[in-house]
């Protein structure tokens, strides 16, 4: 079974008004819970994220190293999150080099859900080169149809809500290991990073699966996490397949019905 976190809170209970043919009704609607979360590294805010209020520090272990903060999780000493005002408060404490890098490209941030790049200011910096996958597995397409195929039943708060995306962590065999959800696509992907590093999966051969489309970030993150591909429920961007033939990652998408089509990097999925 793939390791699901601590309990979830992702979602809230709030008054509608569905109005039919037949006429109007006042429901109580379970809906996506989403907050403001505030990532502060050494005392310094850096970035406002906008994200699911569950496997918090997941997300920040995973923001941090995905954007490459720090270059690995033993260089982030401390996290602790607590409720502020209508968000959360993270408190990271990282290595001092680190943070003297940091504090070169600090910014604070207001980031929308499922867009936006973090910590850039420049057209060069957006588009800088993506470090290599080190992973040079290949995965099979029924690996890839067996991961996606079992995301469903892990996506707990999307059964309520019906409004958060999932990013799952699979073995070379399709054995999903570990799966984190968010109404943001991106975060999903932080949170999973961040758990493959508190669960020391990193360096174990596997690939990432997502309920989402696949841009830019999304395969710029999978490659920080040494992902051999990363394989995706709807359809690619151009600069995302672009960039996973940079980093060496191959692409998948519209994983549905059995069947898949394959962006990037096509040597690396056996028929």
């Amino acid at each position: 079974m793939p390791d699901g976190g601590p309990e979830k809170r992702g979602s809230v209970r709030r008054a509608a008004r569905r109005l039919t043919p037949a006429g109007a009704e006042t429901r109580d609607e379970v809906v996506a819970e989403e907050v403001a979360v505030a990532l502060v590294y050494n005392g310094i805010s850096h970035a406002v994220m906008m994200a699911t209020p569950c496997d918090i520090e997941d997300f920040a272990r995973g923001f941090t190293l995905t954007e490459h903060i720090v270059d690995k999780p033993s260089e982030i000493f401390d996290i602790e999150a607590e409720p502020m005002g209508r968000g959360i408060e993270v408190q990271l404490r990282i290595a001092g080099q680190r943070m003297a890098a940091l504090q070169e490209r600090r910014r604070t941030l207001a980031g929308r859900t499922g867009c936006g790049l973090c910590g850039v200011d420049s057209l060069d910096a957006a588009l800088r080169p993506v470090p290599a996958t080190r992973s040079t597995a290949a995965v099979s397409r029924a690996a890839i149809v067996r991961a996606m195929a079992a995301l469903p039943p892990e996506q707990h708060i999307n059964r309520e809500n019906g409004a958060t995306h999932a990013a799952g962590w699979a073995t070379l065999d399709g054995t999903l290991l570990a799966v984190r959800e968010d109404v943001g696509r991106h975060n999903a992907l932080d949170k999973l990073a961040g758990a493959l590093a508190k669960l020391d999966l990193e360096g174990r051969g596997g690939f990432v699966v997502v309920t989402s489309r696949c841009s830019y970030e999304m395969v710029q993150k999978a490659a920080a996490i040494d992902a051999a591909a990363i394989a995706a429920v709807s359809a690619p961007t151009s600069l995302a397949i672009e960039t996973a033939e940079q980093a060496g990652l191959a692409l998948v998408a519209f994983v549905r019905d059995n069947r898949l089509t394959v962006y990037a990097h096509g040597e690396r999925i056996e028929a």
